[in-house]
């Protein structure tokens, strides 16, 4: 079983208001089919959720009524975008149904302090694939702050230990600093979870409320801590997902799991 992680940079542009990629995520549904894997989505709120976030300042917890509204906006409109990808999954017969964070979990101080699990496997025992994404929910001390596609990825990948964890993003991999930034950053191949924490990457211009790559390192040396391998790769070439469910070589990053790290 393998988890997904679409990037919301890969199939919203972050720049533009509720702003979805159709084109690409067809592409991304196509190549999930011909796979033929089972599978957890999860997908990051991008431009529908990311710029609400930031105004409403969601991430800060609950401080005031005027946040009310923007808690619902948010998740009237990660639901938009959800149904867009669950439209394209079930588009090329993924048997994709959508589980809102925000009906199965809490949060502590932006930890989960509680999930169900149970829905993701009822549902993977049918042959019916789980999707998922980025939203704001509630959290015990904070009144409500926001759970990232990436801590659902982690959670997920705890608890169900998946061959590989696949993050899809806007950019071959890791490099060695921000590409979009300097030219002679270079392509990280393959990287242990030790030398994961020492890689130092600026936040891009659209850094979001959930910290950018800086926040993904911090969630795949989690993952890779478990022992898990993780794989970076650019979702505007769809046909490296489908090589990487078919356990062939692609251009990208792969994060070594900790048991890993000396074969």
């Amino acid at each position: 079983m393998y988890i997904i992680k679409l990037g919301g940079s890969v199939i919203t542009d972050k720049s533009k208001e509720y702003f979805f990629k159709k084109e690409i995520m067809n592409n991304l549904s196509k190549e999930i089919k011909k796979a033929n894997k089972r599978c957890i989505i999860i997908h990051g709120a991008g431009s529908f959720g990311h710029i609400l976030a930031k105004k409403y300042k969601l991430n800060n917890g609950f401080t005031h009524n005027n946040q009310l509204k923007g808690f619902s906006e948010t998740i009237q409109m990660v639901q938009v975008l959800n149904n867009h990808v669950l439209k394209s999954l079930n588009l090329y017969d993924n048997h994709a149904v959508s589980i809102a964070p925000h009906n199965i979990l809490k949060l502590i101080n932006h930890k989960v302090y509680k999930m169900n699990f149970e829905i993701f496997s009822d549902y993977i025992s049918k042959n019916i694939m789980p999707l998922t994404f980025g939203d704001v929910v509630l959290d015990n001390n904070l009144g409500f702050s926001i759970c990232s596609g990436d801590l659902l990825a982690f959670e997920l990948a705890k608890y169900f230990k998946p061959e590989k964890v696949i993050f899809v993003i806007d950019e071959d991999g890791l490099y060695t600093t921000n590409p979009k930034e300097n030219n002679n950053a270079e392509l990280i191949n393959n990287i242990s979870f030790t030398e994961l924490n020492k890689l130092s990457t600026p936040l891009n211009n659209y850094a979001d409320v959930t910290k950018g790559m800086g926040g993904k390192i911090h969630m795949i040396s989690k993952i890779a801590k478990l022992g898990i391998d993780t794989i970076l790769l650019n979702g505007n070439k769809p046909e490296r997902l489908y090589a990487t469910l078919a356990e062939n070589k692609i251009i990208g990053t792969t994060v070594l799991g900790a048991k890993n790290e000396s074969n």
